[in-house]
């Protein structure tokens, strides 16, 4: 296992199997996770690694949330968990962290490919409420010292979404599908980490500062984390 303390409160453990961000702190959380989604008050973020065909352990019939669930008891974590899940190596796991202003910026990327896609592509599943997808995934977890407002937040995904985007473009990853240039995974995750104590952010949009520093960290996260044989940028785990 490899330990980084992030900041004050927030330590990454790294192994081959998941990363998990452990906070001394409770913090408010906005999400697409599998387990405890949505806008959330939590002490954990999990990104668990499962085989391609979504058959995580023993029990092959489990949700996801519930294989996310009790992994997280399994390993003793006190508080709620929020969880994701990606057929991504951990070695594609990348940080970049940026700071401006007084302000502090991380973003925590792991990438897997197989199932890149352009939004609007023909789906493979066409029933409604479908469960259970191939796994490849980008999860991409943004974490603030500043204190985002809950419109603000809701805008911070949309730019991690738009410049996770941005970067798939740069890097011409097309769509197997349509043979688009490809806006991301089938099952891409993200997850956004709100401050208690920075200065509170009202907007996030591309015409904000915040929104570009966001966006620029998101990019180069994610390109490196998808350029394999790059090294590590500086803040990385080591």
């Amino acid at each position: 296992m490899i330990k980084k303390i992030l900041s004050q409160d927030t330590l990454v453990e790294q192994t081959a199997d998941y990363i998990h961000l452990n906070f001394s702190i409770s913090h408010q959380m906005i999400s697409s996770a599998v387990l405890n989604g949505g806008l959330v008050t939590a002490d954990h973020i999990v990104n668990l690694r499962v085989n391609t065909d979504f058959k995580p352990g023993e029990n092959l019939s489990d949700p996801p949330d519930k294989v996310l669930s009790e992994f997280s008891k399994s390993m003793n974590w006190e508080g709620v968990t929020v969880g994701l899940m990606t057929a991504a190596s951990m070695d594609s796991f990348r940080i970049i962290e940026k700071s401006e202003q007084g302000v502090n910026i991380y973003i925590l990327v792991t990438s897997g490919l197989s199932n890149a896609r352009r939004a609007g592509d023909r789906a493979e599943h066409r029933t409604m409420g479908i469960d259970k997808v191939k796994m490849g995934t980008i999860n991409i977890i943004g974490i603030t010292s500043a204190v985002l407002l809950p419109a603000a937040m809701v805008e911070a995904l949309v730019i991690i979404t738009e410049a996770k985007a941005a970067a798939m473009q740069q890097l011409k990853i097309k769509s197997p599908v349509s043979g688009d240039i490809a806006t991301g995974t089938g099952t891409d995750g993200i997850v956004f980490v709100n401050g208690q104590k920075g200065p509170t952010i009202k907007y996030c949009g591309k015409h904000t500062l915040f929104g570009e520093i966001l966006a620029r960290a998101v990019i180069e996260a994610l390109t490196a984390s998808i350029n394999l044989k790059s090294p590590k940028p500086v803040n990385s785990v080591e």
